[in-house]
């Protein structure tokens, strides 16, 4: 009754931003990688998780349907992220990205020509499952269990990598299971947030997943900072909000919003909070513990 129905499809776009800012900042940032085609693995979630709730089990009810088509939509995601992962193990940095670049250009055309899905007019009939307590909740769960990735010895583990992987294999760390276990949670939490997409939006085409869709995920990690949980959240929420602020100017508005972050990058190169984060968001442990 306090929010008009507005508010709470930004509120909703704001929290699947921050899912999906928050799993490609385990790649990018912690791990030190970079991916450029995090919408092919969104773009997997929304629409195995569409297939769920429209074409296998539309007749169950929401409160198990919804559920079991997220995790569906993750676990999609998480099997796409192993090819990727393996090729991680020969390739870096500008070479990655190209990768990664070419599987976004795959799922897309491949999804463009698949009419069981819709082909290139899109998927049509999804129900609108996505409510904000629905979001609110998968968004909670997916910022604890990475938080708790991150503070584990998985998450050293890959922070050593970003340092300098030869020396972290070197000194024992399994630089591949690592790996392996980063690239497929990234991918999973992507899933969820297209699978959160597709049910709010009731129509999705694989023109909704191009480069375009990448690159305003890519801006919104780099803007609240690598390799901060809190820079995630900070960066996905300005983000959204500038969006919708500025969408009086119309197709000027693809020009502000670039310039603003040349301006950050001269200016401020690791982001809001890169490199840091609030206090409530990091794990303190006894030293006892060790």
């Amino acid at each position: 009754m306090i929010l008009n129905d507005y508010l709470i499809f930004i509120l909703i776009t704001l929290i699947i931003n921050a899912i999906l800012c928050l799993s490609l900042n385990l790649v990018n940032g912690y791990m030190g990688e970079f991916s450029v085609g995090h919408a092919a693995f969104m773009a997997l979630g929304a629409y195995s998780s569409a297939i769920i709730t429209v074409k296998i089990a539309p007749t169950l009810p929401p409160l198990f349907l919804f559920p079991m088509a997220v995790l569906i939509g993750g676990a999609t995601a998480a099997l796409a992220g192993i090819p990727l992962a393996f090729l991680s193990f020969k390739t870096r940095g500008d070479y990655l990205a190209i990768i990664t670049l070419a599987f976004l250009m795959i799922v897309k055309s491949g999804l463009e020509n698949i009419s069981y899905v819709g082909a290139s007019r899109g998927f049509l009939g999804i129900p609108h499952l996505t409510n904000l307590p629905w979001t609110l909740f998968w968004g909670v769960v997916c910022f604890l269990c990475l938080r708790n990735f991150i503070y584990s010895k998985w998450g050293r583990c890959i922070m050593a990598i970003r340092e300098d992987e030869i020396a972290a294999e070197a000194m024992g760390v399994a630089t591949r299971s690592a790996k392996m276990m980063t690239f497929m949670i990234s991918s999973f939490v992507a899933g969820v947030a297209g699978a959160l997409f597709a049910h709010q939006l009731q129509f999705i085409n694989p023109s909704s997943f191009d480069i375009l869709k990448s690159t305003d995920i890519l801006v919104m990690v780099y803007l609240g900072g690598v390799a901060s949980l809190s820079g995630s959240l900070a960066g996905a929420t300005i983000f959204t909000l500038l969006n919708q602020l500025l969408q009086p100017l119309g197709i000027w508005r693809m020009v502000v919003m670039p310039f603003l972050l040349v301006l950050l990058m001269l200016f401020r190169p690791r982001g809001i909070m890169g490199f840091r984060e609030w206090s409530w968001v990091k794990i303190h442990r006894d030293r006892s513990d060790h």
